[in-house]
């Protein structure tokens, strides 16, 4: 910087002299050290020392739900749909009528069959009648027995028609009563996605509609390798049955994040593992006498366990790197270093530590952003009571 001064000014005409050294002074003035500027320090960041205390965990699995009885209503005949009884979301109670299909075709079919039998009933007396002729020629010898046991043989063809027509009225009557659809159990009305005057068959894709008996609840819900040897190491009881047994109620989170007021049993689980997502399904029942939930609700299954000890942190002192879980925590030195835990519960706020902390550490509860390891803090320490009393646990 010198040099260039000394040139410009010693090849600068006269004239520009001044201008020069004054941009000779500022330079210097800017490039100069200031006396007395403060250097920066280590960062100031909250440390908290880290205790076990016992506490309740929180497993959380994604659930759906379904009414105990869910029914696809679908019709037995084919036909135009004349009347439609119920609306959408109506309670209905086991055989009330739902739908009405035309009955003009399978009531003639009726009257049809109605005459056959008729006919075929005729056809037997008139057999009868000549079995009854011929028995007495046959015992006095004026006609042979040949006759006697054609006319017999044709008598038991005549009753075996009767039966057959029989058996046709007891057919077209019963399609005539599948004209009108009634509710095959209580429950809510689904989705009607028929109108009036639509033609419907049971060959169709869609039920005419889907009921729902909502009384009891099931939510089914899916839980890994993993989580389900946790389930089974933390409930006593030598078979699987006897740990759902003994299993304390599960507690339902809606889809607004509210918890449903009644509590549900565990009351079944899948023979198997699904070998495509390495998960057992899980079914738990909810009682719904008020009816609030309906099928197709999502939700969460949500288990409490109760640790004897465990260690909490805040969850805004952790960071993730892939799918590791990590801490900051600060030695003796001051410097920190990153650190994976594993997490064995949490709840809104906070991680249930299982393992990668012990009680008596220290760890940086915000700020890590642009820490790395080895970097030197001024900790600035925060009383683990007052970090959990500030957020809900």
């Amino acid at each position: 910087m010198k040099r260039l001064l000394k040139k410009m000014i010693t090849h600068t005409p006269l004239r520009y002299a001044p201008g020069i050294l004054m941009l000779a002074v500022l330079l210097y003035g800017c490039s100069a050290p200031q006396a007395g500027t403060p250097q920066q320090g280590p960062p100031q960041l909250p440390v908290m020392v880290v205790a076990s205390a016992p506490a309740t965990t929180y497993l959380e699995f994604p659930a759906s739900l379904e009414g105990k009885v869910n029914v696809d209503v679908r019709p037995q005949v084919s036909g135009y749909l004349e009347k439609i009884f119920v609306d959408e979301g109506a309670h209905v109670k086991a055989g009330q009528p739902l739908f009405k299909i035309d009955p003009k075709v399978y009531a003639e079919q009726l009257n049809g069959a109605s005459s056959n039998q008729l006919a075929a009933q005729a056809n037997v007396e008139k057999a009868k009648v000549e079995v009854d002729r011929l028995e007495p020629l046959v015992a006095s010898n004026v006609v042979s027995d040949v006759q006697l046991k054609t006319a017999k043989a044709n008598y038991e063809v005549a009753k075996a028609a009767l039966a057959q027509a029989k058996a046709a009225v007891g057919s077209a009557r019963i399609n005539v009563g599948y004209t009108l659809v009634t509710a095959p159990v209580n429950g809510y009305i689904g989705r009607i996605p028929y109108k009036v005057g639509a033609l419907v068959s049971n060959t169709d894709a869609q039920p005419l509609t889907v009921l729902s008996e909502v009384h009891e609840m099931y939510a089914y819900f899916s839980m890994s390798e993993a989580d389900f040897i946790t389930f089974k190491n933390n409930f006593p009881g030598k078979t699987l049955e006897e740990k759902l047994k003994n299993a304390p109620p599960v507690e339902l989170i809606l889809a607004d994040n509210s918890t449903f007021s009644q509590k549900g049993k565990i009351g079944a689980v899948e023979g198997q593992f699904d070998k495509t997502t390495g998960a057992i399904t899980f079914r738990a029942t909810f009682p719904n006498a008020d009816g609030i939930l309906r099928t197709g609700n999502t939700g969460k299954v949500r288990f409490a366990r109760e640790v004897p000890a465990a260690i909490t942190i805040p969850q805004e002192a952790t960071f993730e790197i892939q799918d590791k879980v990590l801490v900051y925590t600060v030695a003796d030195s001051n410097k920190v270093a990153s650190r994976p835990i594993r997490i064995a519960g949490k709840t809104a706020n906070f991680y249930f530590v299982s393992d990668g902390l012990k009680a008596g550490e220290r760890i940086v509860l915000s700020g890590t952003a642009n820490l790395k390891d080895g970097a030197v803090i001024t900790p600035q320490p925060v009383p683990a009571d007052s970090v959990l009393k500030s957020k809900q646990l």
